[in-house]
């Protein structure tokens, strides 16, 4: 989801740069995370980026909004793409980015007019998406310089980013420690795990925001991607694409990805919902619901590489935006501009406006708990 919407490179040539901008070959094969400067932002604060390599997958993060910058994987005969947009500069981030790669809080996806009433106290927060809030506000997580500890534990390699957000920060009530971190897997998987607790009652609800594009970022739209999401359900929206509280059947519409199907096989009907988001720009139930472990959510498989990412979650929501608004004003890392459907997101979450529609999972968090969840991608190809 963008700000706007109211939020491989294959062949031995690509595999030698990518080589080179991670620590070098044998850092492609596994081995512990290394950092060197991305860059610096206006006011001086150093902006790091962390280069790691595990099972085959290979991804670089900045301290910048924890963004993953690059997330290389190989397809069926063994040639790397960069599989995530994204920019080359930390200034672009700055200026324009759409939420590229970034973490999202504290709280993804929107809520209607930026207000909500917790234990009868009413918040107003920072509203950045026409009269909503949207991605946690104008200064969200995704704006934050995050501390980064890399670790090595047994065949696993990683980074645990911290962030703590103050009382009052853009309106969300509490202190809010959070801890997020990225895991490469000996299997070449990127398991996320979010963690959280306050000082005060509060609601959260944290995502990741990479755009996806399994034949490489440089080489057009995602709409012959193959699609499936476990999910009977999901969650229609008004024109601000604020959730109406209904959670209706996908049944007979665009929205059922039940059985696979190409990304752009009913992006063009003429559906309300549709015209509302100028694509698909919607929550999904999982028919899992909220799990203690990671259950199946979603498959995207790319036909012409053979690259497959199966997504696994304990949340109960996916977030499924179709690229709509990329508009050719964005040049990306591949060098090449990005127009509509060039990448797609596959947020998991609680569901949009959580905290105004009591029939949705609640997204409160109180002093004492710690808010937890996971999410697994898994690459094959």
């Amino acid at each position: 989801m963008e700000l706007s919407r109211r939020t491989v490179i294959a062949g031995a040539a690509a595999a030698g740069i990518t080589a080179a901008t991670t620590g070098g070959t044998a850092h492609a094969k596994g081995g512990g995370p290394t950092k060197s400067l991305f860059g610096k932002l206006a006011d001086g604060t150093k902006v790091h980026r962390w280069s790691l390599a595990n099972g085959g997958t290979r991804m670089q993060v900045l301290s910048y909004g924890g963004i993953v910058q690059s997330l290389e994987i190989p397809d069926r005969r063994g040639r790397y793409a960069n599989v995530s947009l994204g920019f080359d500069t930390i200034e672009e981030y700055v200026a324009s980015s759409p939420y590229f790669g970034a973490l999202i809080g504290r709280y993804g996806n929107r809520i209607d007019k930026g207000r909500f009433t917790l234990d009868g106290t009413t918040y107003q927060l920072s509203v950045n998406d026409g009269e909503n809030s949207l991605h946690g506000g104008a200064q969200g997580f995704d704006k934050r310089i995050w501390d980064i500890e890399p670790f090595t534990h047994g065949t696993d390699v990683g980074l645990r980013l911290h962030y703590t957000s103050a009382d009052g920060e853009m309106g969300y009530p509490g202190t809010l420690r959070t801890q997020v971190t990225y895991t490469l897997t000996r299997h070449g998987d990127w398991r996320i795990d979010y963690e959280a607790t306050t000082d005060k009652p509060t609601v959260v609800n944290l995502t990741n925001h990479v755009y996806f594009n399994l034949a490489g970022e440089s080489s057009g739209t995602v709409y012959d991607h193959e699609l499936s999401i476990d999910a009977s359900r999901y969650t229609p929206v008004d024109a601000g694409l604020i959730p109406t509280g209904e959670l209706a059947r996908v049944a007979g519409t665009p929205f059922d990805f039940r059985r696979a199907k190409t990304v752009g096989r009913d992006i063009r009907v003429a559906h309300q919902q549709l015209l509302y988001g100028q694509g698909l720009d919607h929550n999904w139930v999982l028919d899992k619901g909220i799990t203690t472990r990671p259950g199946h959510a979603a498959t995207l498989r790319d036909p012409s590489s053979g690259r497959t990412m199966r997504i696994a979650t304990t949340e109960p929501g996916l977030q499924f935006y179709s690229g709509n608004f990329l508009d050719g004003t964005l040049v990306g890392t591949g060098g090449t501009v990005y127009r509509q459907g060039d990448g797609l997101c596959l947020e998991t979450q609680h569901f949009p406006d959580s905290p105004n529609k009591p029939g949705f999972p609640s997204t409160v968090l109180r002093p004492g708990q710690t808010y937890r969840t996971t999410t697994v991608h898994s690459f094959s190809a």
